[in-house]
């Protein structure tokens, strides 16, 4: 029997689905660092970039039975990856974005009560609220709100129209502004 290192990316997937532990670390040990590096060439901090990918293997591990890849493994990775990184960048603008608000409404001589665990469930109810945005309306918005690409640039990168790009931001901020607008009532005193 041949050792794991030897394996193809698609006959380590198959060992895998079949809760193969020795799979899975072959995997992990094949790209781990080259998805760490990617990270970090997109985060500029080793250690978000490690906690990014660490997340993308967990949620490998975890959906191992399920998990479809259509494609190279490679491929597959670098997506999930992104993907990861986009959410957390989303996830630290939207709490920098807030922050700021937050310091505008203090200086305005306004009294936050208990404004740090406020914050905290604000912050959590966002990510969470841009996380069920169908997948490709995510992507789009992300693009838009946190990489601040153009429509243009969307367009060219995910191979549709900037018409489309625009109708799914619009569609995005629509649906997160309709799910929060009952929230920030209960979250400003």
């Amino acid at each position: 029997m041949p050792a794991y290192s030897e394996y193809a990316d698609h006959n380590l997937l198959d060992l895998l689905k079949e809760d193969d532990q020795l799979a899975y670390t072959e995997i992990f040990e094949r790209y781990c660092k080259i998805l760490v590096n990617h990270a970090y060439k997109m985060l500029g901090n080793r250690d978000e970039a490690n906690d990014v990918v660490q997340e993308v293997f967990l949620s490998i591990w975890n959906k191992r039975q399920e998990l479809i890849v259509t494609g190279s493994l490679s491929s597959y990775l670098y997506k999930a990856t992104k993907n990861r990184i986009l959410n957390h960048i989303a996830h630290e603008k939207v709490v920098s974005n807030y922050a700021d608000s937050i310091s505008n409404f203090i200086e305005n001589d306004y009294v936050l009560a208990d404004s740090n665990l406020r914050e905290e469930e604000l912050e959590a109810i966002i990510a969470k609220e841009i996380a069920l945005l169908p997948e490709k309306m995510r992507e789009v918005f992300l693009l838009r709100k946190v990489e601040e690409l153009s429509y243009d640039e969307i367009a060219l990168q995910l191979n549709i129209t900037d018409k489309t790009a625009k109708q799914q931001v619009y569609n995005s901020l629509k649906i997160l502004r309709e799910k929060l607008k009952n929230f920030m009532g209960v979250f400003v005193i």
